[in-house]
């Protein structure tokens, strides 16, 4: 199996709404977003899967020193071997990909977070500096751009937040803002314990506008001019805004229930986003 396929089998095989905007990229182009993809994915499997955080520590530890050996020009990993040759014409810079790692890391150092401030920085390290770096894979050619795909990432990492609030609740997790539970009366112990009231859907309500208030301000970031090229945030943004209206036409019942959208409906949303090359309506 060569690096590349094996970032292709480890996009395809996780589901993500991710994958359906490859498909529509030219070649050189969708091995690269692919190979950012498995990376993301390595590394955070890494957090996930591991029961011993000091082993994930160390295997953290093997993925920076991973990063500095294919800036080095010896890359062990498929993943990096698949990435190495798009690091220059793509503006896949080392900072980035550590900070991927650092917001990886931090999920092993803290499960709750005071307030939006401190939950943006861990937004920013897994899902902002991936929205850049996929930018530049996709072409950008402004700061304005750049900005756009910062906004953008956050807009995501936020609506994954509301997504797996129950799961995340599983493992001890909390993301969503203690100053915000604070605010709607919701104990985090009820979150914990998936026990929903009323006003745990107001709670949700509040932070699944918060996410689409994320959308409008990358969306008017993004000069028509760039849109196309950056088609496949847009894709990514029209599943994503969608699952956002799901969730919350199913009541929020993200503590017991995982809304997804069927892989049909995700590739609908993407061609008919790649046709028209237009943000979608949040």
């Amino acid at each position: 199996m060569t690096p590349d396929e094996y970032c292709q089998e480890k996009a395809a095989r996780s589901g993500s709404s991710f994958y359906y905007s490859f498909l529509f990229l030219p070649p050189e182009r969708r091995r690269a977003i692919t190979a950012l993809y498995a990376y993301c994915r390595e590394v955070d499997d890494t957090v996930d899967e591991a029961t011993d955080p000091q082993v994930a520590r160390a295997r953290l530890d093997w993925w920076r020193g991973e990063i500095e050996r294919l800036f080095a020009g010896d890359p062990q990993h498929p993943v990096t071997r698949a990435l190495a040759p798009h690091l220059e014409r793509c503006g896949i810079d080392r900072a980035s990909l550590v900070a991927i790692i650092d917001g990886m890391q931090m999920d092993l150092e803290q499960d709750r977070y005071p307030d939006f401030e401190g939950l943006r920085l861990y937004c920013h390290r897994v899902a902002g500096v991936v929205g850049v770096l996929a930018a530049g894979i996709f072409g950008a050619r402004s700061a304005g751009t750049l900005a756009y795909a910062e906004q953008l990432g956050l807009a995501f990492q936020l609506t994954n937040i509301v997504r797996d609030v129950g799961e995340d609740a599983r493992k001890g997790r909390i993301y969503l803002p203690l100053e915000d539970l604070q605010r709607y009366g919701v104990p985090a112990h009820e979150i914990l314990a998936a026990r929903p009231s009323d006003r745990f859907v107001a709670l949700m309500r509040f932070e699944a506008e918060r996410a689409r208030a994320c959308y409008r301000q990358a969306f008017a970031l993004l000069e028509p001019a760039e849109r196309r090229a950056q088609r496949p945030g847009l894709m990514m943004a029209a599943i994503y805004a969608r699952l956002l209206d799901e969730i919350e036409r199913d009541g929020f019942r993200v503590l017991t229930h995982r809304t997804s959208l069927t892989p049909v409906r995700k590739l609908w949303l993407a061609w008919k986003t790649w046709v028209t090359g237009r943000p979608p309506r949040v």
